[in-house]
Order: structure tokens, then C-alpha cells, then sequence
């Protein structure tokens, strides 16, 4: 195993991207202050922790998988901390305007003054209100529905309110979803108990699909406990009306609240199993059929490179591809987003998922954006290149890209804790006018720093 027996701030630094942690996620593993790490990862060499932090280091380093010693091994042996000096030019086809600075903005502010300057510009950002929408209502309404005296909803009604929330989430409008949401939840039960034969089978396909956005919302804001009980009652609806595609769709969300909840290798098994099960009950003879398989295998391989079992993460991207290839088109069928331009969306997220940003970003160039259909995966994919080139230390450019994810989905940027992170960090990282910008951008976007 290795060993260091002098930290510097570049081995901190080194180890964060070994283990694949933004600069807030580290400090709090630490028990640090965010501050002290981004000193650590802009001093590198420069700067040696104090011997409290040496023993914590030491620590972390002893706990981590043999897979992250194994990077952080690779990173020392290169000598770098994870942010390639190469790093090569903005995506231009993703964002023309993109500058090919090296994001320093050529105001270094090191030591005690440049501490004062940061502590200066996020207070100054603080003022901002916090922008992570409540979700209180939502959960009294998933959790006690029964004290509602909601009356029931004819079947066609309740379907088209439920394709309304679907194409609102699909949109990033959170807000608004997240009100349909606390008044279509309490109708459910009365809607049942109102329905039979076919017409009830009907109704709990539409409850799998109400819980399925229920569950992405939850998710989106950070709440991955509840998103984990929302899509176990998509997965019971579905279970309840027998209908395979529907069934599989719903593994679908069970699949990514499983993985967001550190359940990796059990979401691999389950994507796997509900794929296999759509094929054998379908034969995957419908384009719902063929997307809902698609994105389901898709999703496992998302939760495959968070296991860092590459392998598997291989066979199912190229398992989706193929499901692409059958389909023939870039749709929404069944909400999916699937089709061949949505795998390529996915090998970018996977690429950055196991530590390439270099390859993420040469992906995301290849990306024909006029065939990304749906503005909550537009904004996703910007967002991973505003990770990417955060990643490589490459500020201006992930902040460039983060203004581009929020002209097309500003409540993608604003309601998500996750894209928060990669803010926070640049707002800490970066120097001189990109840290200004990055603080102002947080402002703008009601980001509380």
C-alpha cells in the first residue's frame, strides 16, 4: 500500500481525485475547513498541512478501496494531483464563446490576503437566499396520503395530469412539478378504490409513473432516503397492474435510488435482472419496449462505473447501444429520452464517473446537440462538462459551462445540491476574476455559498 510520510498539498489534492470527491465532500470527510483544502489544492507543494491533518490524511488513505490507492498511487507516480497542466481546449461545439485561458484569470491571490479576498466575495455571495426547493409538503403528502379528502379523478384526467408532471420534470421546471406532485398524490388512493378490471391495471401503471417523478424529484433535491420509498411504490404499482414495460420502468428509478443511495452493486444486479425479465416477457416487440430496455441497462452502467467495475459498465453501454441502434431514432418514448444521442450522454457521465474527464469532454464535443431533445438532459450534460474541466482545474471553462446548463434549465442549476458542489468549488478553487465570476454567478443563481 502506499505510504506518504510527509503530506503536501499536492498529495492532498491527489488523493481527493483518487477518491473522487469535490473539495466540500473531502473537507467534510476530513473534518476540515473547505477553505483549508482548496489552499491545499492551489498551494500544492507549497503548502504542508498541520500534523492534525498529516494523521487524517493518513487515515483516509489507510480506508480507501485498493481501487482508489491504486489512482492515488498513479497520480503521485505521474506527479500531478488529478488536473493535467495539457488539459486541452474548451468544447467548443458546446460552447463557442468558451475562452482557452487556463481559468487562473491571471490575479494570483495566495496567502493571508488572497484568504481575505475569498472570505470577502462568499460573504458577499451569502446574501444570496438558497435556492433547494421545499419539499415538505411533497413528503406529508408521500407519506400520509390517507388523511387526505381528495376526491377521485376519472382515469383519463389523472392521466393526462401525470403526463403533465412527467414533461414538467422532463423540463426542470422543479417547482411547478413539485405542486402538481402534493395535489395529484392524495388523489391516488381514491382513484383506485374507484377503478377495477382494466381500468385498475390503468391506474397503477399511472401510480408507477406519478412515483417514478416523485422519486426523480426527491432525488434531483438531495433527498435520496425518501426518492428510495417513492420508488419502491412505483415498483409496487407496477408490480400490481402486470405490465412488463411498466414494471421495468420502474426498476429504472429503483435502480438510480438504489446507486444514489450507496447501493452500487446491488443497482447493477437489479438493472441486469428487471432488462433480462423486459426481453424474456416482451421480447422487446414495442418502441416502449425497446426504450424502456435501453435506459434501464443504461442506468446500470451508470451504476456499474460507481462500483468501478468498468467492465460491466462496458458491456452495458454497448448493450444500450445496440437497443439504439434497434430503435432507430432520438424519442421520449415511454419518458425515456432514449436513443442513440442519450447513450452518448450517458459514456460522457460514465467517462467522468470513473475519473476521465479528459475522455468525458472529447465525448461531450461529439454530442449533436439539436438531437438532445429534452432540457433536463441538455443541462445534465453541460453540467458533467462543467465537472470535467472543474476535475482538470480548468475553472473558466467549467464556469463557462455552468452558465450555458443554466441558460438552458436555470432550476437545473438552482434546485440541485450536486451542481451546488462544483459552484462551491469553484467559487474556492479558482483565482482572481474567474473566483469573482464564479461568486456572481452563485448570486445570480440564488446559490447560498
Amino acid at each position: 500500500m502506499a505510504t506518504v510520510t510527509t503530506w503536501t498539498g499536492r498529495d492532498a489534492n491527489a488523493l481527493r481525485n483518487a477518491l473522487r470527491m469535490s473539495v466540500t465532500a473531502f473537507a467534510e470527510h476530513l473534518g476540515a475547513a473547505r477553505r483549508t483544502v482548496a489552499k491545499w489544492s492551489s498551494h500544492g507543494d507549497r503548502v504542508l498541512p498541520r500534523a492534525d491533518m498529516q494523521a487524517a490524511l493518513d487515515t483516509v488513505l489507510a480506508r480507501a478501496t485498493p481501487e482508489a490507492r491504486e489512482r492515488f498511487e498513479a497520480l503521485r507516480a505521474a506527479g500531478t494531483s488529478g488536473a493535467p497542466a495539457g488539459a486541452g481546449p474548451a468544447v467548443a461545439s458546446l460552447r463557442a464563446d468558451t475562452g482557452d485561458g487556463d481559468g487562473d484569470g491571471g490575479d494570483g491571490d495566495s496567502g493571508s490576503g488572497g484568504d481575505v479576498r475569498r472570505r470577502d466575495l462568499l460573504r458577499g455571495a451569502a446574501a444570496g437566499i438558497a435556492a433547494v426547493p421545499d419539499v415538505a409538503p411533497l413528503l406529508a403528502a408521500l407519506v400520509s396520503p390517507s388523511r387526505s379528502t381528495m376526491s377521485a379523478l376519472p382515469v383519463q384526467q389523472l392521466a393526462r395530469a401525470v403526463a403533465t408532471a412527467k414533461a414538467d420534470y422532463q423540463g426542470c421546471r422543479y417547482e411547478r412539478v413539485l405542486g402538481r406532485l402534493v395535489t395529484l398524490l392524495p388523489a391516488l388512493d381514491p382513484t383506485r378504490t374507484g377503478a377495477d378490471g382494466e381500468q385498475r391495471a390503468r391506474v397503477e401503471i399511472l401510480a408507477a409513473d406519478l412515483y417514478h417523478v416523485v422519486g426523480s424529484v426527491l432525488l434531483k433535491v438531495g433527498d435520496t432516503g425518501m426518492a428510495l420509498v417513492a420508488a419502491e411504490r412505483s415498483s409496487r404499482a407496477a408490480g400490481t397492474s402486470r405490465d412488463p414495460v411498466a414494471i421495468a420502468a420502474s426498476a429504472r428509478i429503483m435502480t438510480h435510488a438504489l446507486m444514489s443511495n450507496g447501493h452500487d452493486t446491488q443497482a447493477v444486479a437489479l438493472a441486469r435482472a428487471a432488462a433480462q425479465s423486459l426481453d424474456r416477457d416482451t421480447r422487446l416487440g414495442s418502441t416502449d419496449a425497446v426504450a424502456v430496455y435501453g435506459a434501464l441497462v443504461l442506468r446500470g452502467a451508470i451504476a456499474a462505473a460507481r462500483a468501478d467495475d468498468r467492465d460491466t459498465a462496458q458491456a452495458m453501454l454497448e448493450e444500450g447501444s445496440r437497443a439504439a441502434a434497434r430503435l432507430g431514432y432520438d424519442g421520449n418514448d415511454r419518458w425515456t429520452g432514449f436513443g442513440a444521442t442519450n447513450v452518448l450522454l450517458h459514456r460522457v457521465n460514465i467517462a467522468l464517473t470513473v475519473g476521465d474527464a479528459g475522455t468525458a469532454i472529447a465525448i461531450a464535443r461529439t454530442v449533436p446537440l439539436e438531437k438532445v431533445l429534452l432540457a433536463e438532459r441538455k443541462a445534465s450534460l453541460f453540467v458533467d462538462v462543467a465537472r470535467a474541466y472543474t476535475q482538470w482545474g480548468r475553472y473558466e471553462h467549467g464556469l463557462s459551462a455552468l452558465h450555458t446548463a443554466y441558460e438552458v434549465a436555470p432550476e437545473e442549476v438552482r434546485c440541485r445540491p450536486a451542481v451546488h458542489r462544483i459552484v462551491e468549488d469553484l467559487a474556492l478553487l479558482a483565482k482572481g476574476s474567474v473566483r469573482a465570476a464564479a461568486v456572481g454567478f452563485a448570486h445570480d443563481a440564488r446559490i447560498r455559498l
